[in-house]
This record gives C-alpha cells, structure tokens and sequence, in this order.
C-alpha cells in the first residue's frame, strides 16, 4: 500500500466540482479497486435526529443493513464510542451483524464535524486479519477530509 499516492488520489476525487453524493460514491470505487482486501466500502451517516445509521453510498455487494441500530454491530458502536473499530476476525466478536458470509473482518472508522461523530466508513474484508496500521492512518484522512465536504 502506497499511502502518500492513495492520498494524493483522494485529494483528487475530493477536488473535483462532482457533488457530495458522487465524491462519496468515487472514493468507495477508488479504494475497492486499489486495496485487494477491501471488499465492500461504504459511508453510513446519523439519520436525522435517530439514534441510527443510514447507509449512503458503497462499493461491493448489496447489504440488507441499510439501517443500523446504535449500539448494534460494529457501525453501531462506533457511533456511540467516537473511536476506530479493527476487527481481525468477525467470528470473535459478540456484536456483530453478520453482513454475509464471506466477510472475515471489518474496520470502521469515524467522521467528526465539528466533535460531533456524524458517520463513518465501513471496511469489509473476506481476509482474516488484513488490517494495518497504514489501514487506519488512511481511512481517518479520508474521514477527515470527508467531513470537509459533507
């Protein structure tokens, strides 16, 4: 994983005059084509005043889980911890909403504006354990520069 040329080409998907949703929707193809253990990319945001995520846009399979409880899931505790969630291996988590069979892990990270966690991307991989340190340095730029545009 090259992360400086993934950011690059991010920031490119982000400058373009496209709107909100099809920034969104670019950035969920790009990172599926490039990083061979992504596979399923999606944004979900807090729907209105719900204590529930609404899925937006996304890159892979489609997913019954449109709507998404807090608390419940991975999504859903992240919206009520604010923090980052690495799942190695899907099977050793109790809370967990079961997106498909072949999902093995999943990392979901956050978007703040200003300190308010509003949404986050959602990482599903049919690998165990394909996670790094580079993952989460890159998907909170990405969120970061999310909550520039939305």
């Amino acid at each position: 994983m090259n992360l400086q040329e993934l950011k690059n080409n991010i920031d490119t998907i982000i400058s373009n005059k496209d709107s909100k949703e099809e920034k969104l929707q670019q950035i969920c193809d790009y990172l599926a084509s490039e990083i061979s253990y992504y596979d399923w990319v999606g944004f979900y945001f807090k729907n209105g005043d719900k204590e529930e995520l609404k899925l937006a846009q996304f890159n892979g399979e489609p997913t019954d889980h449109t709507i998404i409880p807090f608390g419940k899931g991975i999504c859903g505790q992240v919206a009520i911890s604010n923090e980052n969630f690495v799942v190695q291996d899907v099977s050793e988590q109790d809370n967990y909403i079961s997106c498909g069979w072949k999902v093995k892990s999943e990392i979901v990270i956050p978007i703040f504006v200003n300190d308010e966690n509003v949404g986050q991307i959602d990482i599903d991989s049919h690998t165990v354990n394909p996670f790094t340190q580079n993952d989460e340095v890159l998907l909170e730029y990405i969120c970061k520069k999310v909550a520039d545009f939305i």
